[in-house]
């Protein structure tokens, strides 16, 4: 049997195999459909269908895989017949379950013709599988040997007709090593007045390169020169520029001590009047409440410095206090 004929039967079995599985498919689903529809919820009458699509579904996984496997020549294992049996038995007990509770012999053995034509086709499909994947694998290596031994012929014969190629071949170099002795003699003087010129010439190439590599090398000096003496001058510019934030800085900051120390001197000259003789205008009256306030004194020696009522200097003091006393007492300050 040749390749041929070995693919024919294989798309004949495999056409054969999936119809007969398609088929049994379609008479399980019309078959489990009704019995499941009368053991659902009514409410969940259309999920009927689900289950001999899963056991089928199952079925198609098994088929496919065994013809995979065959083709390989590989082997699943035990789990492999486990699912192949189970999904049989399963499709066999759903599809003559309505007959046996009917107990109805005869619509027991019309519908368990299908499910068992089904398993016997799977596990028959799959020896046949392994038969031809046997039958095809002798096949291959008888024709593996012959063409080894074809090749072994062609080699010996190659052997001989490379030895005398050879043989030939060896009398054809004596001849012309001799040719090729006397000119290689002149080749040599040839090649030595060259190799003189290539000499001189590689010489004056390395000092040209040497001429060269001095200026790149002076020219580097100047740039790196160049570079340290920027960067010499971007440092002492940086410096100076922290110099002169440092002396900013120091001038603010003595500045804003001399304005405090104004403050306060202000503010203790308010307080050393003494009692006011009167009632102080209201300017004059606020800015001595600021002072006190920032003194800690109470609101009656606030009161009795500014000559006003301690309710209006408890005002003042609760201004103070609030979150809006910062800008209010700077205005009093200044006033």
């Amino acid at each position: 049997m040749n390749s041929v004929q070995t693919r024919s039967a294989e798309k004949a079995l495999s056409g054969g195999t999936w119809l007969i599985v398609c088929g049994a498919m379609l008479y399980s689903i019309l078959t489990v459909t009704p019995l499941m529809a009368e053991h659902t919820a009514e409410e969940w009458d259309w999920t009927a269908p689900i289950l001999p699509l899963v056991v089928d579904a199952a079925v198609v996984i098994v088929v496919k895989l065994d013809d995979v496997l065959a083709r390989l020549g590989g082997h699943g294992g035990k789990w492999p017949v486990v699912l192949r049996w189970m999904t049989g038995l399963m499709t066999l007990a759903l599809n003559t379950a309505d007959s046996a509770l009917k107990k109805d012999l005869v619509g027991v053995a019309v519908h368990s013709v299908a499910p068992l034509l089904l398993i016997v086709t799977a596990e028959t499909s799959l020896a046949y599988r392994r038969a031809l994947a046997a039958a095809v694998a002798a096949v291959e290596e008888k024709e593996q040997a012959e063409r080894e031994r074809r090749e072994q012929v062609a080699r010996e014969r190659a052997e001989r007709a490379q030895a005398q190629a050879r043989e030939e071949r060896e009398h054809a170099a004596q001849l012309e090593r001799e040719r090729r002795e006397h000119e290689a003699a002149l080749a040599r003087e040839a090649a030595e007045r060259e190799e003189r010129r290539w000499r001189e010439e590689q010489e004056r190439q390395a000092a040209r390169e040497a001429a060269e590599r001095a200026e790149r090398e002076r020219r580097e000096r100047e740039r790196e020169q160049r570079e340290r003496e920027r960067e010499r001058a971007e440092r002492e510019a940086a410096e100076r520029r922290e110099r002169e934030a440092a002396e900013r800085a120091e001038r603010e900051r003595r500045e804003q001590r001399e304005r405090e120390e104004q403050a306060e001197r202000e503010r203790a000259a308010l307080l050393a009047r003494g009692p006011a003789a009167g009632k102080l205008p209201e300017g004059e009256a606020r800015a001595i409440v600021a002072a006190a306030f920032t003194a800690g004194l109470s609101v009656r020696q606030a009161a009795e410095l500014c000559g006003w009522s301690v309710g209006w200097v408890s005002s003042r003091y609760a201004e103070h206090r609030s979150p809006a006393a910062g800008g209010a007492e700077l205005a009093i300050a200044s006033r």
